[in-house]
């Protein structure tokens, strides 16, 4: 390795104790070889030009996306795919069979207590259905209802508050 401290000279090219300068840059002898022109006759890579012979590669382009005359991939799919909604609040669903079956005595309802009994999981929110019947009075604050389940709760003398 050269020395390159402070009190080593200027780099020096070939013209002596002048400086390097980029004009005299020159490549290693042989290290460069020149560009095979393909296709330019057959003393030099020409005839085929690396393309093999025949065929519609070897005469000229293929599209992209060309897959032999199968149907290709880009109008096999389908083009239209939907609309999907990136705000859309995605409820837990609670039946009021449920809830009768987790409170027989009634009493208050609320999404932490229903996660802490195994009926949702906690931190998203949930949603109480009117399917089944209830009977005991409960006072349910959930995060959103079904009209028949607030019908059934308030006919049963019980709150349904959302949250």
């Amino acid at each position: 390795m050269a020395d390159l401290s402070k009190d080593a000279p200027e780099a020096e090219g070939a013209t002596g104790g002048t400086p390097l300068k980029v004009h005299d840059l020159r490549p290693a002898p042989g290290s460069n070889r020149r560009k095979t022109r393909k296709g330019r006759g057959e003393a030099s890579k020409g005839k085929t030009a690396g393309r093999g012979t025949k065929g519609t590669k070897a005469r000229g382009t293929v599209p992209v996306g060309f897959e032999g005359g199968q149907m290709p991939l880009i109008r096999r799919v389908p083009k239209l795919k939907g609309f999907k909604n990136p705000n859309r609040v995605e409820f837990q669903v609670v039946n009021l069979d449920k809830l009768a079956a987790l409170y027989p005595e009634g009493g208050e309802v609320t999404a932490d207590d229903l996660a802490a009994r195994g009926a949702v999981r906690r931190g998203r929110p949930v949603k109480v259905l009117g399917t089944g019947e209830i009977s005991v009075a409960v006072q349910v604050k959930a995060h959103a209802f079904s009209g028949a389940a607030k019908e059934k709760i308030a006919a049963a003398g019980g709150t349904a508050d959302e949250l």
